[in-house]
């Protein structure tokens, strides 16, 4: 086994009262892809800041290899004495790096470089600090949320630049589909402890809950253990005081230990406050548009959104997702079309810069309204501490001010707020932003249910196939014109649909050049070639699969050697070349999956 470059092994820290990491650690090696799980709070950003050297643990052993270079991607990068974004990110360059890769890099995140820092929205800010970090192409690379605020076609890139980054990752993200697919082991932090599952976290919530029910099976046999011990003091046989007092002790130790265990933190429980029911017609437009100047937003659109109904709005950030949304709420006007609102809306929002927080302004105020030590929940009056509790707030944070709290706790707490009010229109702007795992999970659950209509704005492809039944996307991703359609189902659903419209579309082409081409056909060669497929159709349909097949082993064997933890110190070169030809054969798969789906739509087509 390769020795690790990097390693942090019993790291102790508290800030007072409960630990927040004891005896927590993380080990890295040459090609590793660890992505870094656990509840908000549990501790994560604060031991990759541990392991960046930008925080120190009160007690705990750190090793960093002298020789590895280490970059981590910043929450709130610094722009302080850079005048454009370019300088900014070349200023991560080391001695003999390539300053084109960082105009690479600027280009793919949606940058010319040529910004001012100081003007940089939230999402370019991220995608600065991100080509900063990347362009050196470091030993260890160490990303805090790397996904937030980009749209999908940037993450999705950002996968694949990963994936074939040469760099050791660890990576802390909410994206469920992104930790799937770039991780090759998971960290999972909990109670200030590490466990290490070497495997990627698509194995992890199995693994988790396997851990867990072995946990309290442990403890459910330790507290039978103190009951027969308790037993045979009471009622035993007296035998010579020494063994007594053994025995004792040991009953002491058994309870100190079971009174000391603390479960896993708690779930949040909560469901959202019931409404009167909405009109059958939610949402009718007709033929909106909307333009700023001489960029069209929104062109003529029309949709019915029905009461129960879920739908999702996707696409590149600037494309306008926000404005169609608040067109459809009645937020803002039309230039052109119209919008009726059903009957007996009552809307809660959630937006997506959490602009609605007054900093100063404590949990208890925001919860209540400044209106006491009670809140209207569902028709019953709560105290706010309890109902706190359900979104894993202590008690005692009742009088703290918001501005102390974390960019995922802040999430929680405005979904607290939103979810004690009565509403059956929810409106939900990039809610995933910052909320841990097991929060989001909630949030799919009451999406899910929600017995009202849902629009929502995500970039979470995982988050979107769970809850829409509808979702909603620019005609042209990659240059927005303005046009929308609407599809059934999630973000995969979408995908699906688009890849057979494009499949049609391809066929219809070929059709018309074969048409063009063919001055006199003669009247039977059209009635043969729409009857049925030619013998080379047949052969590709026929063996496509078994080349699919093939090429799915290639890439599995590709990836095991690569993930040889010695290989890349061993013989960088073979590294290289392993990166590009998986590259090679993830491209060829996506084309032959392409062709196959083609043939056997045209397939279904000439015999249906």
């Amino acid at each position: 086994m390769a020795p690790p470059i990097l390693k942090l092994d019993d790291i102790f820290l508290t800030f007072g009262g409960t630990p927040l990491l004891a005896g927590a650690g993380l080990q890295v090696e040459f090609g590793d892809r660890i992505c870094l799980v656990g509840r908000n709070g549990s501790g994560k950003s604060t031991l990759m800041k541990i392991a960046a050297g930008l925080a120190e643990p009160q007690s705990g052993e750190i090793f960093r290899h002298p020789s590895v270079t280490i970059r981590y991607l910043h929450q709130a990068p610094d722009f302080e004495g850079f005048d454009t974004v370019q300088a900014y990110a070349e200023a991560g360059l080391g001695p003999g790096d390539d300053p084109y890769r960082v105009v690479y890099l600027l280009q793919h995140l949606g940058l010319t470089g040529e910004e001012e820092p100081q003007r940089l929205s939230g999402g370019e800010a991220r995608r600065a600090a991100l080509a900063r970090v990347l362009a050196p192409e470091p030993d260890i690379l160490l990303l805090d949320e790397p996904t937030n605020h980009l749209d999908l076609p940037t993450i999705e890139w950002l996968e694949d630049e990963l994936v074939r980054s040469r760099s050791a990752l660890v990576l802390i993200s909410h994206d469920r589909r992104f930790l799937e697919n770039v991780s090759t082991a998971t960290v999972w932090l909990d109670r200030g402890q590490s466990r290490r599952l070497d495997r990627g976290f698509a194995h992890f919530e199995a693994w988790r809950d396997e851990v867990l029910e072995a946990e309290e099976l442990e403890q459910h046999k330790l507290g039978k253990a103190i009951e027969r011990e308790e037993h045979w003091l009471r009622y035993g046989v007296t035998a010579r005081r020494k063994r007594n007092m053994r025995r004792l002790g040991e009953l002491h130790d058994m309870r100190a230990r079971h009174r000391g265990h603390k479960g896993p933190q708690g779930t949040v429980q909560a469901t959202a406050a019931d409404a009167k029911e909405s009109g059958k017609l939610v949402i009718e437009a007709e033929k909106i548009t909307k333009a700023y100047g001489d960029r069209v937003i929104v062109a003529p659109f029309s949709i019915r959104v029905h009461r129960g109904d879920r739908i999702g709005l996707v696409g590149p950030n600037g494309a306008g997702k926000t404005t169609l949304l608040k067109l459809l709420t009645g937020q803002i006007a039309p230039d052109s079309g119209s919008i009726r609102l059903g009957t007996n809306l009552e809307i809660a929002t959630l937006d997506q810069k959490r602009e609605e927080l007054n900093l100063d302004e404590t949990l208890a105020h925001y919860l209540t309204d400044g209106r006491g030590e009670t809140l209207l929940v569902n028709g019953e009056q709560r105290h706010v501490t309890g109902y706190m509790k359900e979104f894993l707030f202590q008690p005692e944070q009742a009088r703290t001010p918001i501005r102390d709290l974390s960019g995922g706790e802040r999430a929680r707490l405005m979904l607290a707020r939103i979810l004690a009010r009565p509403t059956n229109l929810l409106i939900l702007d990039e809610p995933t932003n910052d909320l841990d795992i097991e929060t989001l999970d909630l949030l799919q659950e009451i999406v899910a249910g929600f017995a009202g209509t849902v629009i929502l704005v995500s970039h979470d492809r995982d988050f979107l196939d769970r809850t829409v039944t509808s979702t909603i996307a620019p005609a042209n991703p990659e240059t927005p014109d303005g046009r929308w359609i609407e599809y059934a189902g999630g973000y995969s659903d979408m995908m699906a649909q688009r890849r057979g419209a494009l499949a049609d579309k391809r066929r219809s082409e070929k059709g018309g050049k074969a048409k063009s081409s063919d001055a006199s056909p003669s009247p039977s060669e059209p009635q043969k070639a729409k009857g049925k497929l030619s013998y080379k159709q047949k052969f590709a349909l026929e063996n496509l699969p078994k080349e699919i097949a093939g090429t799915e082993a290639k890439i599995v064997r590709c990836e095991e050697r690569m993930a040889d933890p010695e290989l890349f110190s061993r013989d960088p070169n073979s590294f290289a070349k392993l990166a590009a030809e998986l590259d090679t054969l993830k491209t060829a798969l996506i084309r032959m999956e392409e062709e196959w789906l083609e043939l056997e739509m045209l397939r279904e087509e000439i015999e249906g």
